[in-house]
């Protein structure tokens, strides 16, 4: 999954985006509201952690016009205004939650992680087949073996299983597993598969779907 973090503070930017990174997620980073507007229009998040005092506006403000433009991203404003009508306008704004600086990051990715299952049906815990991954713990099994998966290969098989018997294109991949550094004329996503195809060690449970993508089979 990918998010869009919004801070001002470049030690706190730097300490979310290893551990976000370490999490599995790919983290994006934009320092005031004007850059985060412009990512926001050019690319597609899951999530954004939003603080409210920011250069060039405020999260308020921005919270407000993704919103108004019909966009569906989860949203948390992170941020040191503490009061009861800062939290209250927050919501009513749109967002999704509210988190009060100084936090616990173990906190901070839990509540990441409840609002990304949200479109899953809410579990922990994603099934398909003999598949298995435990979000929570960033577990992942296969007939009951356990598999050691690299973050991408993670959050290529997460995304795969939050939509099984669909096909995902390249594209559709590359934007939300990979930051905005990633080269869209790589062929990253071709290896990062083949590799997740041979520690699965099962042939056609990820389709290719020619001229279109990838397909994670569902069971019969």
């Amino acid at each position: 999954m990918r998010l869009l973090v919004v801070e001002d503070e470049e030690d706190l930017v730097d300490a979310l985006r290893v551990g976000l990174t370490r999490a599995g997620y790919a983290v994006d980073v934009a320092y005031d509201a004007p850059s985060a507007h412009e990512k926001l229009e050019v690319n597609t998040y899951d999530l954004v952690l939003l603080d409210l005092n920011l250069p060039g506006g405020d999260g308020f403000q921005l919270c407000r016009s993704v919103r108004a433009a019909g966009r569906g991203v989860r949203i948390i404003m992170v941020t040191a205004r503490d009061r009861l009508d800062d939290r209250v306008r927050g919501l009513d704004e749109g967002a999704d939650d509210y988190l009060v600086k100084p936090f616990a990051f173990p906190e901070l990715l839990a509540r990441v992680r409840a609002l990304l299952r949200r479109d899953t049906g809410g579990t922990a815990v994603l099934e398909v087949g003999g598949l298995r991954i435990d979000t929570a713990r960033m577990e992942v099994s296969l007939d009951g073996r356990s598999l050691a998966l690299t973050p991408k290969e993670y959050g290529v098989l997460h995304y795969l299983m939050t939509r099984p018997g669909h096909v995902v294109s390249s594209e559709e991949l590359l934007e939300h597993v990979w930051d905005e550094h990633a080269d869209p004329f790589t062929n990253t996503v071709r290896v990062t598969v083949g590799n997740l195809r041979r520690k699965l060690q099962e042939d056609g449970l990820i389709e290719t779907v020619i001229s279109r993508g990838y397909r994670l089979k569902e069971p019969t």
